[in-house]
């Protein structure tokens, strides 16, 4: 099961400075258009980067929508047993339409 996040409680997290890994496993050429921040690895490099991604401390992984990240989520999970996994409800357009609409929905 992938458990979820808000934009709403995102932002809390960030404004709090809240220890967590924020992960964009968007293509690099998204990047360009929209980000709200975090380490990006792209979903088809997530076998190769597994090392990378927090076992520690919560880790919320966002794409576009949050279909990508909830596969991401699924194939970590899947290959670690880790449950400090988050996906990021609505994605990168969630935060756009709740949270800061400078950003750029595509």
């Amino acid at each position: 099961m992938v458990k979820e996040i808000t934009v709403t409680e995102l932002k809390s997290w960030i404004d709090t400075n809240k220890d967590f890994q924020l992960i964009d496993v968007r293509d690099v050429h998204e990047l360009d258009i929209a980000t709200i921040g975090g380490e990006n690895i792209p979903l088809n490099t997530i076998p190769q980067n597994l090392s990378k991604i927090s076992d520690n401390k919560q880790v919320i992984v966002y794409c576009r929508s949050g279909k990508r990240s909830a596969n991401a989520i699924k194939y970590i999970q899947n290959q670690t047993g880790q449950q400090n996994l988050f996906n990021l409800k609505g994605g990168i357009l969630a935060w756009s339409d709740e949270i800061d609409n400078s950003i750029k929905k595509y």
